[in-house]
């Protein structure tokens, strides 16, 4: 098959595009790399042509509402547009467990996306899975002041990025299915003991800070809305794992 994959170059979309060519696909990245804007619609043209699959992980670092309706409406919008023209016969999106109840902060622009691809030309597969085990390192990276690194208080349950990687190209190798079982990590953690984990695997030192969010997705955080429900498929990699990984890889270096 010829799969084409928007955001290739990320946290799980690099892993997808390893995935697919260890099964023998043919890849195609789109990426600002590869000279596609994806936001503002450009590079795209001709290049879904032959084409038998997109999988959009593409994504964004926000908790703007807004600036994340912004990005997730123009990718989506200008992706199934452009398969539509070249007559690509499966959508595969990823999206996020729990998004449609905290419709807020990034979650908005989810939802937004779930609902562009469902009504969409395009037939479509749609999978939601928990924050990947990177989403530790990410929040020690960004909320950090001096020694200081605040961690939402938060329960997570968080997924291997590669297991979600393979979860993907399996349904992409499929028909179209709709929403599928969401994918969650084998167990419920909190947040501030993952970030300080990552930390400490990481050798970064400083604090780490629990601070409870205010408003409805603060709640969200906090009760478990964003953790896997019944009938979701859970995978078999723990963050405790991917820590060791981390920290193996420090020493190696």
């Amino acid at each position: 098959m010829r799969m084409a994959v928007a955001g290739g170059t990320g946290t799980v979309g690099r892993h997808v595009v390893e995935v697919a060519r260890d099964r023998g696909h043919e890849v195609l990245v789109l990426s600002r790399s590869a000279g596609v804007d994806l936001v503002g619609g450009t590079g795209l043209g001709s290049t879904l042509a032959g084409v038998d699959a997109v999988l959009d992980v593409a994504s964004v670092m926000t908790q703007s509402a807004e600036s994340s309706v912004r990005f997730f409406r123009a990718v989506t919008t200008h992706l199934l547009a452009a398969e539509e023209r070249a007559g690509v016969p499966h959508h595969v999106a990823l999206s996020v467990v729990g998004a449609d109840r905290a419709p807020w902060g990034y979650y908005a622009g989810k939802v937004v996306q779930e609902e562009l691809v469902a009504r969409g030309p395009v037939a479509w597969t749609l999978l939601r899975a928990t924050q990947f085990h990177e989403f530790a390192q990410q929040l020690h990276g960004q909320l950090g002041i001096g020694p200081l690194h605040a961690a939402p208080v938060m329960r997570s349950q968080p997924v291997a990025a590669r297991e979600v990687a393979e979860r993907l190209v399996a349904l992409a190798e499929g028909a179209p299915a709709g929403r599928v079982p969401d994918l969650a990590g084998p167990e419920v953690l909190r947040m501030t003991d993952m970030v300080r984990s990552y930390a400490r695997a990481a050798g970064r030192g400083g604090f780490v800070l629990p601070v409870p969010l205010p408003g409805k997705l603060g709640r969200a955080f906090r009760d478990g809305t964003l953790t896997a429900g019944p009938g979701a498929d859970l995978g078999v990699r723990t963050f405790a794992q991917w820590v060791a990984e981390v920290s193996r890889e420090r020493v190696g270096r």
